[in-house]
Formats: structure tokens, sequence, C-alpha cells
């Protein structure tokens, strides 16, 4: 039986975070009383993206870790990996509270490009290694 365990946990992780996102912009837009649309760049707009930006993201890394996973290149090292990648979105969803560049949001951006970045080159050596 093929066993994928990292996979299984972070797609489960993942679609906490983005159900979490979601709830933030529903929250906002009662804030705001925006029911459609956005709110030309406020804290509405802020939240969405941070949504959106998840969404667009994650996808990859999730292809990545399964990939990797059935090439069983798994391991504790990649469990971190995703771990690291979600605090790093978390934090990015955070920090888009903010207005303007804050710690939290760069933080979370350079750790979502070093986590595709790093497991991208990976998945090339694993590749290489294989033909």
């Amino acid at each position: 039986m093929l066993t994928i365990p990292v996979t299984l946990i972070s797609v489960a992780v993942a679609a906490l975070i983005n159900l979490w996102l979601a709830i933030r912009v529903g929250q906002m837009r009662g804030t705001t009383k925006t029911i459609h649309g956005d709110d030309a760049g406020g804290p509405l707009t802020r939240r969405m993206r941070a949504q959106l930006n998840f969404v667009e993201n994650t996808p990859f890394v999730l292809f990545l870790i399964l990939a990797l996973e059935l090439e069983g290149r798994t391991g504790l090292w990649l469990a971190i990996v995703a771990a690291v990648y979600f605090v790093g979105r978390i934090l990015h969803g955070i920090g888009m509270d903010g207005d303007g560049p804050t710690k939290p949001r760069m933080i979370g951006t350079v750790v979502t490009m070093l986590t595709l970045l790093g497991l991208s080159v990976y998945a090339i050596l694993v590749w290489l290694a294989l033909i």
C-alpha cells in the first residue's frame, strides 16, 4: 500500500489555512459592508489578496511534496519544510492586515519563495538522477 503521510497532512493543513483566510475575508466584508467586489485597495482587498496569494502558491508546494513522496524522497525533513511553509503563509496572511510592507508579510513572502525554489531544485535533481 502506498502511503504519502506528508502530503496527506499538508493538504489537510492547507485546507484549514484556506478556510481561515476565507473566514477573515468574510469578516472584513461585514466590517466594510462590502457585499460584492472589493474596497479599492482597503483592508478587504488586502485580505482577499492574502487568500488568493495562498491559493496561487500552495498547489505548487503540495504537488512538489506529493511528487517527492512518490519518488521515495520523504521523511522528517519534508514535513519540516511543509510546516515552515505553512507558518510562513499564516504570517503572510496576518501581515496583509497592515498598511504597507510588514515584517510578518515579508517573512511569509520570503519563506514561500524559498520553499518553492528549494523544492523545485530538489525535484529537478531527483529527476536528473532518474534519467
